[in-house]
């Protein structure tokens, strides 16, 4: 191991809450994006998700670098493991979408009736 692994470990409690914080902003985000009254939001709500918790994972990297909080600075092993809780939320959010839209009883399929 080099010293960088040393101060950095891949696998420190610390990768967990970065992916576990940024898979759960994903999921709120998009819960409240799918509620908003603008057809756009609702549409795109896992993307809308997605972006915000990026976002709020780089915020906390940008504040560890500027010694906000009591770190070792900004780590790319934990922007990894935001990208990393970013992307799964997203693929079970995708997941969920798609199976709810292929249940018969969503509401999406149009009866006939006879005359």
């Amino acid at each position: 191991m080099n010293n960088d692994d040393d101060k950095d470990p891949w696998l420190a409690p610390d990768k967990l809450y970065h992916f576990l914080f940024c898979f759960f902003l994903t999921l709120f985000f998009s819960a409240l994006a799918s509620l908003s009254r603008y057809h756009f939001l609702r549409s795109h709500s896992t993307w809308v998700g997605s972006i915000l918790s990026l976002l709020a994972g780089a915020a906390k990297e940008a504040a560890d670098q500027l010694e906000f909080f009591p770190s070792a600075g900004a780590s790319a092993r934990d922007a990894l493991a935001d990208l990393l809780g970013v992307l799964v939320a997203a693929m079970a959010l995708s997941l969920w979408n798609r199976l709810r839209r292929s249940r018969p009883d969503s509401g999406n399929t149009r009866r006939v009736l006879p005359v």
